[in-house]
């Protein structure tokens, strides 16, 4: 069982489950109601950013302190959760509350600069989170190894880029292929969506899998955390789409 979330490694229930006490297990509508949970966290956080921002004039510089903190925070704690899947419980939570900041700050300024892209953004978000369970659940996509590999490989080479552009953008390198308003960057974030998109169907039938083979009850935040981390990603990807189109 492998998951393209960088997340949820292969093996990673059957792994947990040889350390807990059986009694204690998974379930999906446990995972649901932890991740309905984080989700109320990151908005509480995302909304007091937002508020920051205009309150503080609509300047840029108002919240980008927060954003680069909840980018770097959220980072941090994705990792430790990774790494310390037991913590879930703890850094889940924190996590979300630093991916808050992230986005809040994120979205203030996007939608500053255009005018009802955030509503846009949020409504292409979910709409694509509920449209991959109902294909998931219909089975219209088959979770194979190979469906899981090819996803898993595609979402390894966009966060190489990533990291390297990140990289390069300290020194002032900034690819246009990733930031312009071309044909060119625009086909490159669509294909990131449809991506992201597919870590929903693979998140699904990994922590479906959990629930069934009696993954330890803490597994629940963890398998929230997995799939919090997609839909932030997706948003973001969203809000990078629309703001190039816009810009055309």
């Amino acid at each position: 069982m492998r998951s393209s979330n960088p997340a949820l490694p292969a093996n990673l229930f059957i792994e947990a489950r040889a350390f807990t006490d059986r009694s204690q297990v998974m379930t999906m509508e446990g995972t649901v109601i932890k991740t309905a949970l984080l989700l109320l966290l990151t908005m509480l956080s995302a909304g007091w950013t937002w508020m920051k921002f205009y309150q503080t004039g609509g300047h840029t510089t108002s919240v980008s302190a927060l954003v680069m903190t909840g980018a770097i925070g959220g980072l941090v704690l994705a990792l430790a959760t990774a790494f310390k899947k037991d913590w879930a419980s703890v850094t889940a939570p924190l996590y979300a509350l630093f991916e808050g900041l992230f986005i809040g700050g994120l979205s203030a300024i996007l939608e500053a600069s255009f005018p009802g892209i955030v509503i846009q953004a949020a409504g292409l978000t979910f709409g694509t989170l509920f449209a991959m369970l109902m294909v998931y659940q219909s089975g219209l996509i088959r979770v194979t190894e190979s469906f899981k590999m090819g996803v898993a490989a595609a979402t390894g080479g966009i966060f190489i880029v990533y990291l390297a552009t990140f990289v390069l953008s300290f020194f002032g390198v900034h690819p246009s292929f990733m930031y312009s308003n071309s044909l060119l960057s625009i086909g490159i974030s669509l294909f990131v969506v449809i991506v992201a998109a597919l870590n929903f169907v693979i998140d699904f039938d990994f922590i479906s899998q959990g629930a069934r083979t009696g993954a330890p009850k803490y597994m629940e935040w963890y398998g929230a955390f997995a799939l919090i981390v997609t839909l932030v990603w997706l948003y973001v990807e969203f809000l990078r789409l629309l703001a190039k189109l816009r810009e055309r």
